[in-house]
């Protein structure tokens, strides 16, 4: 059954047309994804389904008392209640129900008042105004029944909420914490159809679980707007598309959706070139036969063939930021060096006695729930926060970036684009300033415009091109891909990944870190647990370790193959003469002559050879006895009694890390070290 119908919706602003002749109807149980570029009107048509958008053209039918809630991604809440009080009072209905019940309560005990003196006449009302009472408390337990407080209270929970901030008043939280007690009121209230606008944007990874898990039960329809791919993938079963050819609709998930749209791509440019086939031969036709009578009646008919020929719509591809890094200044090994951090809030302590070292070229992510510490740990280390206790040092020729997670504040909205990038670095000149802003999709006179009137993912972008004109070698990033849409993410991951500085981030979106970390900082309960690995390894050892398995050894690096051995090569009186051949007698003088020519082979051998299968066997001893190193920290790292001992397990951690840098170096120095072996044997002789 249809609960919410689009018939040919059309919108626009200005000269701007977002959509138009949009058909949509939203069933029960449906699930559905909203997928496009920032700026093409995902929102505004989530805002046309709750109510809060008059459309240009078209119709907007929803099914008889409808409920619809929606999420926005900017919220303004007023306080006056607690957290608990908003979510339990936000079920419609149920503050008028209260309130009735509190009026005929007063009203009743009014006339119980005159009944009581005496008064005849108030007998009567006063039994109606019994049952009212009555009827109004049973309307009430209806409410505690379907919208329990216990219900609310797990809501909150699986949100991040603890038991001891139910009773904090709303104005008491930053914006992140009013959008998850909103949230938390929508799914509290169950709506027919929940409208989500970017709801992970403020969660960190275990609420996006809980949140995930708990639209997988979800009974009713949802539409969502998502720039996490394995988030979005895991919740959705229909896609509608922002294409440059209009709102298109898919069935399946955004990977179905983006097979189907490489196959309409095909399918489409093969059209387009039979298309043109046809075009020619019958304009060759026309061209040939045009002066010959005999022949104009077919050339009338091509004629006539070729304007009913209809134009084919080639496959157009949307534009999505692209960049590239430019090779940074290299630093020395170690960038950064952290003893005995520790920052407080009056009584409050966030983290202490943190000891952390970070590597040249490394690429951190860190992790964690809301409230642990994350972007004060990234703040203190970008010189923007003090710290309460402890040290924070750059190593050599460090120079960092930093790209906040409240980007908007470093933003001057009077300001042009042009401008806001352009003062980052002085000396990058006009033409670069563009070039890079063209790459942000900020071409002609888009890059006049203030950054006043920008939407909030335009404004990302304008904060990621002020970063980028000067990157630095050393990225610190709090949660860079909140306001991008999904493709501009995944393309700020792939330029990320090609970039050769160092890299710590902040980041609730999997995709974003499973493709990049390399190492892994969980902040939690005050301290922070360091990984050098993956997320999914991380994720997989924590697994193990919640539910009591032996933990596994870390991996180590396959050892290069052994190198060719480096011996001097065959004489011809070395090799074997064939069993039927006939050995000719040599002379004593052919046999020292012969001597005297393996001598100076052997020797021109060790000149031109030698150093350089010296220099492989060298750097084979050192992989071998780096591995034997290894294979003991991972043995201890196996024992579950390491883990009682946190400092000694740091120390084993740090050096298995270090020990595993050392043999990616190793193993590029043996690849140079091979191929210079190689080329010495081919200058040789081949031999």
């Amino acid at each position: 059954m249809s609960l919410l119908v689009l018939e040919s919706a059309a919108l626009g602003y200005g000269q701007k047309r977002l959509f138009a002749d949009v058909d949509l109807r939203i069933a029960d149980g449906d699930r559905i994804g909203l997928v496009g570029p920032n700026g093409s009107g995902k929102t505004s048509l989530m805002r046309v389904l709750a109510g809060q958008q008059a459309l240009d053209d078209g119709a907007v039918r929803p099914k008889r008392a409808l409920r619809v809630g929606y999420l926005p991604q900017d919220i303004v809440l007023d306080g006056g209640k607690s957290v608990l009080e908003f979510v339990i009072a936000s079920v419609p209905g149920r503050e008028t129900v209260d309130a009735e019940i509190e009026a005929a309560q007063a009203e009743l005990e009014a006339v119980q008042a005159r009944a009581e003196a005496g008064d005849a006449d108030a007998n009567e009302p006063l039994l109606e105004l019994a049952q009212r009472v009555a009827d109004l408390h049973e309307r009430a337990a209806h409410f505690d029944t379907h919208y329990s407080e216990h219900q609310a209270a797990r809501i909150l929970a699986g949100l991040g909420f603890d038991a001891n901030e139910f009773g904090r008043d709303l104005d008491e939280l930053s914006g992140g914490w009013k959008m998850r007690a909103l949230l938390a009121a929508l799914l509290f209230q169950s709506p027919d159809v929940l409208l989500l606008d970017e709801p992970t944007n403020h969660l960190d990874m275990p609420s996006v679980a809980w949140l995930g898990n708990f639209l997988q039960r979800y009974s009713g329809a949802f539409v969502l707007i998502c720039h996490d791919r394995e988030f979005l993938n895991e919740q959705i079963s229909r896609v509608v598309s922002f294409e440059s050819e209009g709102v298109r609709q898919y069935a399946g998930d955004y990977e179905h959706y983006r097979r189907q749209r490489s196959e309409e791509e095909i399918v489409l440019e093969n059209e387009a070139k039979n298309m043109a086939r046809e075009r020619e031969k019958a304009e060759q036709f026309i061209t040939r036969f045009r002066a010959q009578a005999n022949k104009a009646k077919a050339v009338q008919s091509r004629v006539k063939a070729l304007d009913r020929m209809a134009e084919v719509k080639t496959f157009q591809r949307r534009n999505v930021m692209r960049f590239a890094f430019p090779p940074c200044a290299r630093a020395g090994e170690y960038v950064l060096k952290i003893e005995g951090l520790g920052k407080r809030y009056g009584d409050h302590g966030v983290f202490s006695g943190v000891d952390l070292t970070v590597r040249r070229g490394e690429k951190i992510g860190i992790i964690g729930v809301n409230g642990a510490g994350k972007t004060t740990l990234l703040r203190i280390i970008a010189g923007e926060l003090a710290a309460s206790s402890g040290e924070v040092s750059f190593g050599t020729k460090v120079d960092p970036g930093y790209y906040a997670q409240h980007h908007t504040d470093s933003l001057s909205p009077d300001n042009t684009i042009f401008d806001e990038v352009a003062q980052r670095d002085p000396e990058a000149g006009q033409t670069r300033v563009r070039s890079l802003l063209g790459a942000f999709l900020f071409s002609g006179d888009d890059v006049d415009k203030k950054v006043s009137v920008l939407s909030g993912g335009e404004r990302s972008r304008v904060a990621l091109a002020r970063l980028l004109v000067r990157p630095g070698n050393m990225l610190l990033m709090d949660e860079p891909t909140n306001h991008l849409d999904l493709e501009s993410s995944e393309s700020l991951a792939e330029s990320l990944r090609s970039y050769d500085g160092t890299l710590i981030f902040v980041s609730h979106n999997r995709s974003f870190v499973r493709h990049l970390a390399t190492r892994i900082w969980n902040v939690a309960d005050g301290t922070v647990d360091t990984y050098p690995g993956t997320l999914d390894e991380y994720l997989e050892r924590s697994r193990r370790a919640r539910d009591g398995d032996p933990p596994e050894a870390p991996k180590t690096r396959k050892r290069p193959a052994a190198a060719p051995s480096a011996a001097p090569p065959q004489t011809a009186r070395a090799k074997s003469a064939p069993a039927t051949a006939t050995v000719k007698p040599i002379s004593r003088q052919d046999a020292k002559a012969r001597k005297r020519d393996e001598a100076k082979r052997r020797a021109e051998y060790n000149r031109i050879v030698g150093p350089a299968a010296k220099k492989v066997e060298a750097i084979e001893a050192e992989v071998t006895a780096l591995e034997a190193k290894q294979k003991t920290i991972s043995a201890q790292l196996t024992d579950p009694a390491c883990y009682e001992d946190e400092a000694k397990r740091r120390e084993l951690l740090d050096a298995f890390s270090h020990g595993a840098a050392s043999l990616d170096e190793l193993s590029d120095r043996w690849e140079i070290a091979q191929a210079e072996l190689e080329d010495a044997q081919a200058r040789f002789g081949g031999d």
